[in-house]
């Protein structure tokens, strides 16, 4: 450990090198912020948990697992994936009378939870038996029996005795108002609320037999993990699990499950990726400092300085300075984590009750592996200067060896060829095994680059160089420095191509996705009118659309996801499609929606017998004709035939199914949009909004890019990391040569010379990051866009342009301002 202690060469450097220290300590706090926001994210998506409220009163409940449970593999390759629902998943609502069984259980009550329609307006509907967990109690009338409903007192116009005309899953009908009642605290968050009969609720709700869950109230005295546990055991073997706590609150609010596995996605598969670049910047300007002072520590060895004290003394430079970096980094860390949380609970994304966890853990391991990191460069960057003899060290330190170690080669050049077979790979494949492939390709080229970063700075100075030697004695001059330092050149280009590199793969790709998604929307959707309502259609939307004056053909469409395994050999994983459940034939489909069909026939769609888009098909492995293994909504397990494979599911949908297939396994019963070829829209506006297919094209194309800024603020957080590590380590370069623009001063070169040459050196530097993060984006966009929508990748100019001009200029501030304060003396 005494190592690791601060000595006087440590304390020297630290004193007398401020701008080395400084640039390395901007790097480790930067690398702290990242490690640390992500890691605040995962722990968070870790830790997530809802308070009941709706079953606060109920210390047991019991409900559906609201997982797919996806098994791969056997024996010891054995796997099992855990992913959330699309939907509710129901348990059989006659298991409340085994539970009631139970002892210590005063009464278990089936739970029923349904959209109602009344009018224009919607209503949350529930069976009368809740009311003895959620506190609503009548204030007149008496509790509802069949065709009868108690509504809420705050109901306008309505009193006991009248009759009301209501809307759900078994249609419309008229129902006697039997009471009105005061909702309790459990049924406070859901607006206006409908009472019916207990026995009619799970048909109103469209589910026969089927109750969202079971509350079980204690007789006083019982403990509540004892009551759980004789719950448990009395609902052995029938696939419903036993919550208590916190674990009520997963059960009222589905999103929970998203909200988990987003954040732990953000924080663990985003953050693995932003933390190696943030490690791997963070090293290379440590690096970068170390090198810059071979001369300094060539010096010491000629004076005596042992390899342990080189090496000791940079040990303790890390430790004087990566601490304190680590530190402070995470204080901007945690306020990143804060803001990004906040824009995913803006965006419906986390429910409400859902707090950001912010504990020491992701601190010390952000500190930590800034720590390690400082070591770990400092240790190999100082290995060569604190082994080699003095002599040598000093020949060594005047002039820059001409290539990298035989190590650092070998593992470049396996990088490189890695990332070459990867495209190849990711160019024959399609779907999502393209994409898999396509996103090792960026990772691989990064690393070949950094690991050949003076063989790619030698090769880039050559052939920038040539353009630059034409030019006047500024540029000629450039072009020889760039030359002769490819090291310090390519410590440079590394961070930019960095940031160019990713920030294009992130960003095209979604502008890449949208640009085909849109294309195939104005081509599929072909109905003269689309009439939609985001409360859901009248449930009969679809037949009056049809008698209306006119109409050729009305398709209503109930719009959800399935989960579908995807993948070959082991590697399989279940994938979220959307779907739509049509309510017509597939003929009448065909009159207001072009799907661009590839292979089978729309006709055959109908119950056991389904149609998906072509890059489902590739992921999937399968054909039309083969059978197709899915979980429905709510977790149903099918095993539906593929009747035709078609082309414009990412716009679209990706599956086609017949609504009658799909409604019971799904909460709300109403399509949310209506298709219709013929008629006017006058005549439709009592059933929704009207708009033509063009206006539905816009508003579908604006709700997906208010999804996107996903993309653009991971673009942002790696780009931004990257750009400015890519600044700092310039200005590093630039204030390490004081001496040396000191000297061309002293020759005659004027200042206006000086500053020249340094800004045809940043230009080269931005051009060779520009160029080369460019083709590693190529590389990585070009096969997963194929695999993924069969089209290149779209680039809009502006941004491309944006991107580019930002490295440019980032290029040349970062070497301008430096020079200038350097200049002055």
């Amino acid at each position: 450990m005494r190592s690791f202690v601060p000595n006087g060469l440590a304390r020297a450097a630290v004193r007398f090198k401020p701008a080395s220290f400084a640039g390395t300590f901007v790097a480790l706090m930067m690398s702290a912020l990242i490690v640390s926001a992500c890691g605040i994210l995962l722990e968070t998506g870790v830790r997530a948990s809802v308070p009941p409220e709706r079953y606060a009163k109920a210390p047991v409940v019991a409900a559906a697992d609201q997982y797919a449970r996806f098994v791969t593999g056997s024996g010891d390759s054995r796997s099992e994936s855990a992913d959330p629902l699309p939907d509710t998943a129901r348990v059989d609502a006659a298991l409340a009378d085994k539970v009631a069984r139970v002892h210590g259980v005063e009464t278990a009550v089936p739970d029923f939870t349904f959209p109602v329609r009344q009018g224009n307006g919607t209503l949350t509907g529930h069976g009368w038996g809740s009311h003895v967990f959620t506190g609503a109690v009548l204030t007149s009338g008496v509790a509802p029996g069949a065709g009868e409903v108690v509504l809420a007192a705050s109901a306008e116009g309505v009193d006991v005795g009248d009759t009301v005309t209501l809307e759900t899953a078994s249609g419309r009908a008229d129902f006697r108002v039997s009471g009105l009642a005061k909702a309790g605290p459990g049924d406070a968050a859901e607006g206006a609320v409908a009472w019916f009969a207990d026995a009619r609720s799970p048909a109103l709700a469209g589910h026969p037999g089927k109750a969202d869950a079971i509350a079980v109230l204690a007789k006083d005295g019982t403990d509540a993990d004892v009551l759980a546990a004789g719950v448990k055991k009395a609902l052995a073997g029938s696939g419903a699990e036993v919550h208590t706590g916190d674990g009520r609150g997963a059960v009222e609010d589905h999103g929970l499950g998203y909200a988990k596995e987003m954040l732990t996605g953000l924080g663990g598969s985003f953050g693995g990726i932003a933390a190696t670049v943030a490690v791997f910047t963070a090293s290379g300007t440590v690096a970068l400092s170390v090198a810059q002072r071979a001369r300094e520590f060539a010096l010491l060895r000629a004076v005596g300085a042992t390899p342990r004290q080189i090496r000791r003394a940079v040990a303790a430079e890390a430790v004087l300075v990566a601490p304190l970096a680590g530190l402070l980094g995470c204080l901007p860390g945690i306020g990143l984590a804060h803001w990004w949380f906040g824009q995913l609970k803006d965006r419906g994304a986390i429910p409400d009750a859902v707090d950001l966890q912010v504990s020491w853990i992701p601190l010390v391991v952000a500190v930590g592996t800034g720590l390690l990191t400082a070591l770990g460069a400092g240790w190999a960057a100082g290995r060569r200067p604190s082994k080699i003899k003095p002599g040598q060290a000093l020949a060594e330190a005047s002039v820059e060896r001409l290539r990298p170690g035989v190590i650092r080669i070998l593992l470049g050049s396996g990088a490189l060829v890695g990332g070459g077979f990867l495209t190849v790979v990711a160019a024959r494949s399609a779907g999502d095994d393209a994409a898999n492939a396509a996103l090792g390709v960026v990772m691989l080229f990064m690393l070949a680059v950094a690991l050949l970063g003076p063989l790619v700075a030698r090769l880039c100075a050559a052939l920038f160089g040539l353009a630059l030697s034409a030019g006047d004695a500024s540029a000629s001059l450039a072009a020889a420095n760039s030359r002769t330092n490819a090291r310090r050149l390519a410590s440079a280009i590394t961070p930019i191509v960095l940031a160019m590199a990713f920030a294009s793969t992130l960003v095209f790709m979604h502008t890449s996705e949208s640009h085909v998604a849109a294309e195939q929307l104005r081509a599929g959707v072909t109905a003269d009118h689309v009439v939609t309502d985001p409360a859901g259609l009248p449930i009969d939307a679809a037949a009056r659309a049809a008698h209306a004056p006119g109409v050729d053909a009305a398709v209503g469409l109930l719009e959800t996801q399935v989960l579908v395994p995807v993948g070959s050999g082991g590697d399989r994983w279940l994938q979220g499609s959307s779907t739509q459940g049509i309510s017509g034939s597939g003929e009448q489909l065909a009159r207001v929606q072009d799907l661009d069909v590839r292979g089978g026939s729309l006709d055959r769609v109908g119950k056991g017998r389904i149609a998906i888009d072509k890059t489902l098909a590739a992921s999937a492995n399968v054909g039309v004709g083969d059978k197709l293994p899915l979980y429905l909504p709510d977790g149903t397990r099918t095993d539906p035939e593929v009747v035709a494979v078609y082309g414009r599911g990412l716009g679209l949908a990706a599956v086609t199914m017949d609504r009658a297939s799909l409604a019971p396994h799904v909460t709300s019963p109403f399509d949310s949009t209506l298709l219709i070829r013929g008629g006017n829209a006058k005549a439709l506006a009592p059933l929704g909004e009207v708009t033509d297919a063009s206006g539905y094209a816009v508003e579908q194309n604006t709700d997906r890019e208010l999804n996107a800024w996903a993309n653009f603020t991971m673009a942002a957080v790696l780009g931004g990391f990257a750009a400015v590590a890519a600044a700092n380590t310039l200005v590093m370069t630039v204030l390490d040569r004081r001496r040396e623009l000191g000297t061309l001063r002293l020759i005659g070169s004027t200042r206006r010379q000086v500053m020249r040459m340094l800004r045809w050196e940043g230009l080269l530097v931005a051009l060779a990051g520009i160029a080369l993060g460019t083709a590693i984006a190529a590389a990585t966009l070009i096969p997963m866009m194929r695999g993924l929508t069969g089209e290149g990748p779209y680039v809009p100019p502006l941004v491309y342009a944006a991107f580019a001009g930002g490295a440019v200029a980032l290029g040349l501030l970062a070497v301008t301002l430096p020079a200038r304060a350097a200049l002055r003396r």
